[in-house]
Order: C-alpha cells, then sequence, then structure tokens
C-alpha cells in the first residue's frame, strides 16, 4: 500500500478526531446539532474555495461545468454530496438522542459495510491480510469506545438515535465507495466545494424546517464561538474531507475505511486530556489493537483490483481532464 496514501488517511483521521470535544464545547455554549453542521459546512466550504482559487492560480487543473464532465460523474458527485449531508444530520442528531459512546458504536460500522460492498461488487479484492487487518481495527474500536458505557449511570439507548447512526454509517459506506471511481476526475478540493456547499445548504433548511432558526445566530451573538468555529470548519471539515477524498482514491475505500478507524482513538484520547474522561487499560488495548491493524495494512500485498487505476498522492488534488483548460 503506497506510504503517501496510508498518511494522507490517517492525518484525516486525526484531524477528524478531533471533532467530538468541539462538538462537546460547541453544545455547552448553545448550539444546536444542525446550527452546528451548517457553520462547520459553511466554514469549510469557504476553506475549500480558497484552496481551488489557489490551485487555479497556481497552474491547477479547473473543472468546466458541465462540458468536462459526462452524465454519470455529475450524478455520483451530487449524490457523493447528498450521503455527505445524511452523514452529518444524522450523526449529530444521533449524538443528541444516544450517548456519544453507542452512537459511535453505530457509526464505525461502516468500514465492515464498505468492505462487504467492495468485494460483492468485484471492486476490491479481499485477501487474508485485509480480514485479519478489519477484525482487529473493528475489534479495537469496540473496546475504545464501549468501555465508555458506564452501566451505573444507565446506557441511554433510544431505537430511533441508534437507528441514525447506523444511517449515518450507511451514508458514509456510500460516500466512500462512490467517491474512489465515480467522479475521479474532479479533482478532490472541487469535489469537496459541492459537497460542502450541498452540507452547509442542507443543514441551514433542517435547522429552519425543525423550528430551530434562532440557534443559526447563536455565533453571531456569542463572537466566542466563532474561533471553536473556524477550527471545526477548516481542522475537522475541509482539510480532513480533502485528504480523505485524495486517500481514497489512493488506496481504496476498504484500507482508508479501516485506517479511519484511528478517528475514535483520537476522539477518546483527546476525551481525556480535555474533557477529564480517564482511559481504561481496555482502551488502550483496543487502541493498540486498531494501530496494530494500520502496520498490518501498510505491510500487507498491494491491491491487485484492476476495477480502476491507482492514482498517485501526488496527482490526487489536480487530475488532468482530457480536453479541459
Amino acid at each position: 500500500m503506497p506510504p503517501k496514501g496510508s498518511l494522507i488517511v490517517l492525518t484525516a483521521a486525526v484531524l477528524f478526531g478531533i471533532l467530538g470535544p468541539l462538538s462537546r464545547f460547541a453544545y455547552q455554549a448553545g448550539m444546536e446539532p444542525g446550527a452546528f453542521v451548517a457553520w462547520r459546512s459553511a466554514i469549510g466550504l469557504g476553506g475549500s474555495l480558497v484552496l481551488v482559487s489557489w490551485r487555479h492560480r497556481a497552474g491547477g487543473t479547473r473543472v468546466t461545468w458541465p462540458r468536462d464532465l459526462g452524465r454519470r460523474a455529475i450524478v455520483s458527485l451530487l449524490l457523493a454530496a447528498l450521503l455527505g449531508l445524511g452523514v452529518n444530520l444524522a450523526l449529530f442528531v444521533g449524538f443528541d438522542r444516544v450517548s456519544v459512546a453507542l452512537a459511535l458504536l453505530g457509526f464505525y460500522t461502516y468500514p465492515a459495510i464498505v468492505a462487504v460492498v467492495n468485494v460483492v461488487s468485484g471492486r476490491e479484492r479481499i485477501d487474508g491480510t485485509r480480514v485479519v487487518a478489519l477484525g482487529l481495527a473493528l475489534v479495537g474500536m469496540v473496546a475504545v469506545i464501549a468501555s465508555q458505557l458506564d452501566p451505573a449511570q444507565g446506557v441511554r439507548f433510544d431505537a430511533l438515535g441508534f437507528g441514525l447512526c447506523l444511517a449515518a454509517a450507511v451514508c458514509q459506506a456510500g460516500y466512500v465507495i462512490i467517491s474512489r471511481d465515480e467522479y475521479r476526475t474532479v479533482p478532490a478540493e472541487q469535489a469537496l466545494t459541492v459537497v460542502m456547499a450541498v452540507v452547509a445548504g442542507g443543514a441551514v433548511l433542517f435547522t429552519i424546517a425543525g423550528g430551530h432558526p434562532a440557534t443559526l445566530a447563536v455565533p453571531l451573538q456569542q463572537p466566542g464561538i466563532l474561533p471553536l468555529l473556524l477550527v471545526a470548519g477548516i481542522g475537522t471539515a475541509a482539510i480532513p474531507s480533502i485528504l480523505l477524498l485524495m486517500g481514497i482514491r489512493v488506496i481504496g475505500g476498504t484500507r482508508a475505511g479501516i485506517l479511519m478507524l484511528v478517528e475514535p482513538v483520537v476522539g477518546v484520547g483527546l476525551a481525556a486530556l480535555l474533557l477529564g474522561e480517564g482511559l481504561a487499560p481496555i482502551q488502550v488495548a483496543g487502541a493498540v489493537a486498531i494501530l496494530s491493524a494500520a502496520v498490518l495494512l501498510q505491510r500487507g500485498p498491494g491491491d491487485r483490483s484492476s476495477a480502476a487505476p491507482r492514482i498517485d498522492p501526488d496527482d490526487a488534488i489536480g487530475l488532468h481532464i482530457p480536453g479541459g483548460p
């Protein structure tokens, strides 16, 4: 597996892992899930537009819509954007109905979904190394997260909330699968601009339809929240989203999904550091299992799938478009 591709995905996982504590601080400041998603995505959209502009001035590839894209690529990109909206809304509403640990247990089933779909569809081959790595990673994820469920405090289980987290997992799996091949002619930063725009707009409509339009103005009434939202928008939305898309195109959805299980390890570690949530020995063991899976994938055989051409990490942002400017 290309070392650069692994590093790209792991960096995305670390940055996404910061989101848990950030969202907790935002909720404590009075923000609702829909408003938080809207602001995070809107700021992420601004960051991706800056990157698109910089890439264009630096001579990077620019897609002219819809001339340079076929109908399938356009439909696939819009579908990926809608799936991204589904992930955000379902997961953050799920966080509001069940404990964070239970929500993550549901959401992080998506790497297994990606692996099964890729094998059944013939997109990627599954070998012994990947099976062992996926098993290690999933067991490690359960150990890291399930240990946060304290029976003494009561496990807050809500069928709708947990179902939303599983729905978010399905949406994330669909996003990962589609993003590898279906619109790979669109440079990553330009694709993410479309995704962020759909997520931001959809979150605003969701918040208004839910009867909480006033929560969209909370950051304007409390400017102290804006630095937190800036970090959430750039550091946990724009940058890691672009890196994840690049990584998926380089190493494939199955391996990227397994490596992304580093995210809950980072989230739990930061919760211990910033929120005073102590680390149990089983959590440390789970983290070791996940990191072992990452090392195993890196040392395993390369992907021999012929479903899509291998993309070099250096070309994953600005791909050449035949006939393009």
